[in-house]
This record gives C-alpha cells, sequence and structure tokens, in this order.
C-alpha cells in the first residue's frame, strides 16, 4: 500500500493498481501503468511502468496524476485472450528456463522463477497486439545444465508447433549455452516453413536495465511476420534499447558476460534487424519460407563427443583419455590456422601421434580455431599439413561449438565414415563459403 496521499489522490480520480496514467510534474509528463509499492520503496512515491518496459518512481507532491485506461484484469489474473484476434498470426512460445523467466515481486521487491510460462505474457503485455501467442513449458533449467536430450525436445516441439499451424516459434533460454542450443536446433530441424527464434535475457526483470522485454517483443515481431525459415537468435544489438538483430543459430556466440549487446555474429552478418514496433530490415541472404511440407525434428545425438582445447605445454594425453572413455568424435581448439604442439623439443608433448592413433582407431577428430574469426587451413605449414595427412578434418570457418554440436548430431544420424565426411560440409549456413573479414567485431 501507498501512503495515504497517494492513496487519497488515486481514489479521487478513481484510479487503481494496473490502470494506465499520466503523471506531469513541472514540464515533464510521464505515462506508464500504476504498479504496486514493494515492501522497500517510499510510501510517497507512486511507481508506474512506462511503455519501455522501465519503471519509474515519482514523488506525488506537486505532480498531477490523469486516468488514461482502466486495467481489464492485474497482473495476476490477466490471460492471454482465449479468443484469437483474426488480423494478428499465431505463434509458439516454449518456455525453458534462464534469467529472462524471472519475475519481480513487487511486494518484496525481490525476484524469483515464473512457474507458468504464461506469466511471460503478464510481463510483457505487449505480446498480445503482435500475435495470438500459445505459449509452454517445456523445462526450467539453466543454460549450463541443459543437455542434448533437452535441445531434442525443443527441436520436438518446436516442429510440433510449425507442423500444428504456427506461423513461427520462440523460444526463451539462459543464454550461458544459448548459441550451442541454436546451433543444435540449426542442425536438428529439417524442412522448416517459419522461423525459430530463441531468445533471453542478460539482465533480470528487477533491473532498470533489463533487457528480456525488448528482446521478447522483437522476438514475437520475426516469429509472426518474417518471411525466415531458419533457426537463430534475437538479442539487443546494441547496448542500447534501440533494435535487436536476428543472427543464425550456427554464426553466433555469446561475445560478453553480461553486455547486452553480447551475442554477435561470427564469420558472417546478422541476417536482420528489428525493432520494438515490429519494423524488420533484412541484412543478408536467408532460407525463406515456402515449403508446405511437414518439418521434422531430427534430434538424435551421439554424446560420445568432446571439444578440447590446445595451447603451449598442453598434455596431448587429453585425447587418449576420450579414446579410453570410448569417445567417437573430437573437436579440437586450436591456434591460429588450426596448429597443436607438433614438433615440440619435447616428443611427448607433441599431439600427433595421439591424434594419429585415435583416427586409427575409428575416432573423428575436427579442427577448429580458437581465434573465432576467419578460417582453419591444413595446407600453409608444414604441420599442418601433416595433422591433414593423418586423417584431421579442417572445418572451415566454423565456430568450435558449432563444430561440437554439429559432430555429435552427425554421429547420431550417420555412419562414422559419412559423419567425417560432412563435418566440413556446409548444411546449415555453419560453413560460409568466403569469410568476411569486414565484419570483424572488437
Amino acid at each position: 500500500m501507498y501512503g495515504k496521499e497517494i492513496e487519497k489522490e488515486l481514489e479521487a480520480r478513481g484510479i487503481n493498481l494496473w490502470d494506465s496514467v499520466r503523471v506531469t510534474k513541472g514540464k515533464e509528463a510521464y505515462e506508464g501503468i500504476v504498479m504496486p509499492r514493494t515492501e522497500a520503496g517510499d510510501e510517497n512515491v507512486l511507481v508506474i511502468k512506462q511503455n519501455d518496459g522501465y519503471n519509474i518512481g515519482i514523488e506525488i507532491k506537486g505532480a498531477k496524476i490523469e486516468k488514461i485506461a482502466k486495467a481489464e484484469r492485474a497482473p495476476e489474473q490477466r490471460q492471454q485472450a482465449k479468443r484469437p484476434l483474426q488480423n494478428l498470426s499465431k505463434i509458439a512460445l516454449l518456455y525453458t528456463g534462464g534469467t529472462i523467466g524471472n519475475k519481480v515481486d513487487y511486494k518484496t521487491g525481490g525476484v524469483y522463477a515464473l512457474t507458468k510460462p504464461d506469466e511471460l505474457l503478464d510481463e510483457v503485455p505487449q505480446l498480445a497486439g503482435i500475435a495470438n501467442v500459445d505459449t509452454k513449458k517445456i523445462s526450467s533449467v539453466a543454460s549450463e545444465d541443459m543437455v542434448s536430450g533437452n535441445w531434442a525436445v525443443m527441436a520436438d516441439e518446436a516442429a510440433k508447433a510449425l507442423n500444428g499451424g504456427s506461423k513461427g516459434v520462440v523460444v526463451t533460454i539462459g543464454t550461458d549455452t544459448m548459441h550451442y542450443a541454436s546451433a543444435a536446433l540449426s542442425f536438428m530441424l529439417e524442412g522448416l516453413t517459419g522461423p525459430v527464434v530463441l531468445t533471453g535475457a542478460q539482465r533480470s526483470s528487477d533491473r532498470g536495465s533489463s533487457d528480456g522485454f525488448l528482446n521478447l517483443v522483437c522476438s514475437a515481431h520475426l516469429a509472426s511476420k518474417s518471411d525466415i525459415a531458419e533457426v537463430g537468435i534475437c538479442m539487443h544489438s546494441t547496448s542500447s534499447d534501440d533494435k535487436c538483430h536476428f543472427i543464425r543459430g550456427t554464426k553466433v556466440r555469446k561475445m560478453h558476460t553480461s553486455r547486452r549487446d553480447a551475442f554477435r555474429p561470427v564469420n558472417s552478418m546478422a541476417i536482420a534487424f528489428v525493432n520494438s514496433e515490429g519494423d524488420i530490415t533484412y541484412n543478408d541472404r536467408y532460407r525463406k519460407t515456402g515449403s508446405s511440407g511437414k518439418v521434422k525434428a531430427n534430434a538424435k545425438f551421439d554424446n560420445a563427443v568432446a571439444l578440447v582445447k590446445a595451447y603451449p605445454g598442453s598434455d596431448p594425453g587429453i585425447i587418449d583419455y576420450y579414446c579410453g572413455k570410448g569417445y567417437h568424435g573430437i573437436i579440437i581448439e586450436g591456434t591460429g590456422l588450426g596448429h597443436v604442439p607438433n614438433l615440440t623439443e619435447d616428443k611427448k608433448k607433441s599431439w600427433l601421434p595421439e591424434i594419429t592413433d585415435a583416427i586409427d582407431n575409428g575416432v573423428v577428430i575436427g579442427m577448429t580455431s580458437q581465434c573465432l574469426y576467419g578460417r582453419v587451413n591444413s595446407n600453409v605449414y608444414r604441420t599442418l599439413r601433416m595433422l591433414g595427412q593423418a586423417g584431421v578434418v579442417y572445418c572451415e570457418d566454423m565456430l568450435p561449438e558449432v563444430a561440437y554440436v554439429k559432430l555429435g548430431w552427425l554421429l547420431g544420424n550417420y555412419k562414422p565414415e559419412k559423419a567425417k565426411a560432412m563435418l566440413n560440409q556446409n548444411i546449415a549456413g555453419e560453413i560460409t563459403e568466403r569469410t568476411l573479414y569486414d565484419e570483424f567485431v572488437d
């Protein structure tokens, strides 16, 4: 409850919680929804949620309050309209957990995890004006705790939604391994008839700088309006709340721990940009909708695949370790063009013998670069040629995480010989014919 002065002002004007109001103080005017006061909040400061999703507090003394519109229901009672609006497309929203699934408790000011995906619609009521949204909770898992089985469920549910009449699909997920999931869905989903958009939040909804609101709104616009038939990630394109970019699921990486524009395209460009008003600007070539067939989720995955990193003085025994554990594939993050310690003064530190033995025993080994930008090449240096001759597959300009996911998917669906042959062949936009050096970003 607010203090007596605010309560008196609101009552006199017939204003209740969740009503839309305009508050004028001096030369400034603010519009938004009347929110409850938190337990730690000042009882003489009115809190409203503006259209941009931010909450602001306004000291009531000397302010003029006008009622703009009455709330249909309080958020805890509000539900997406059961009767679909004829002029809006149908999209599916698949909830899996993550920071975007946190909600502010306005009584305590604290944050707790959502228990129902419909609560996202309450947090972002603008979605009701963008699309007819069908929500479904398929998990509540932090992305760092996800495994291939979680990706398989996402793929199955996305295929069901698209085959069931949804124009597109939005998947809310934690950001730490979002780019692994986007790569997995890119390979697992075949014959897409609409966009599959992964989104999340770098910062929780209790923070004034939370990015989840804009990310979700832009994702809904893309899912309901675009003609893209690919999997991708939609997140802030700058640190400001101006627009988001949609990046191909196999060409995107989280490049910062906390920035709102942490997700960047690597060796590629963003497919499109979109703002909160739904304006979409296409920036690169993409696979377009047009298929009238059924979307197929080919979600088999071989978990006996490892991602290892080579570094100065690193022990090649890591290759023996995974072979001894019965692993079927290994992706190496090499240095530069795809190097590992090879012609070392201490022969025990050379990776070549262990790599050769592993390949001779049927293990598929792929090479990527820690540099991320650019591409590996087995023909430039003698040591690279030696690795190539031993049977290492050089994965062009594929990101290490994407190569790891791709190899797991290939080995889950094909025999090792076929998987090895397909590893450096483009399937879902993970390999570009020509590296775009002008897309290098700091």
